[in-house]
């Protein structure tokens, strides 16, 4: 699309270092599945001026990770055409994690929970799951029954189950436009309420 635009100097922001370094041949490509992908970006790149990559870590690149979510949710029927979508910067940065039936029961955090409350694990937790658990925790703080998540701006997020979230999700819905909500529109009312 940049070369379609007659762009000369292009900054490309991406989240995998590897990649990057990989791309400007500092690094190896070793994984066959993307040997032809790097060498068909190195050559467009000889179509600038000047190409610059820098690599941004996921947690400070959260547009680029919510609009990954977001694609990721959204059903295209099998067309070369896809609307356009119309973004509106807030102040402050939000999340948003699809809440579904857990099929054990539990809400989706019971782990991360259980870990910061008693630093125990479920007793099947095998070494990896245990670890992982660990590491999400540092993003967690529980308050009494509420759990919290951190986030990058120091601002913080209520965990909800399913149950919660149905609620939320009718409170919000029935208080703010009736029947004529899309799933879009709906999300960014959940994120503004400060609900994870």
């Amino acid at each position: 699309m940049a070369i379609d635009m007659n762009v000369h100097e292009l900054l490309v922001i991406g989240d995998i270092d590897l990649l990057i370094h990989q791309v400007q041949g500092e690094w190896a490509v070793k994984n066959p599945k993307i040997t032809l992908y790097v060498q068909y970006i190195q050559k467009l790149c000889k179509r600038f001026r000047k190409i610059e990559f820098r690599h941004t870590p996921r947690t400070q690149n959260e547009l680029a990770d919510a609009l990954g979510t977001i694609a990721s949710m959204i059903k295209h029927p099998d067309t070369s055409y896809i609307d356009p979508l119309d973004i509106e910067v807030k102040e402050h940065p939000v999340h948003c994690s699809r809440v579904e039936v857990e099929p054990d029961g539990l809400p989706w955090y019971f782990d991360i929970k259980k870990y910061l409350e008693a630093g125990t694990y479920l007793e099947n937790a095998t070494v990896n799951q245990k670890k992982s658990i660990r590491r999400m925790a540092l993003n967690f703080f529980a308050s009494g029954e509420i759990l919290y998540r951190r986030t990058t701006n120091l601002g913080l997020l209520r965990c909800v189950d399913v149950s919660e979230a149905g609620k939320l999700l009718e409170q919000i819905h029935a208080g703010v436009c009736g029947t004529h909500m899309n799933g879009l529109t709906l999300a960014r009312k959940i994120l503004q309420a400060g609900y994870f």
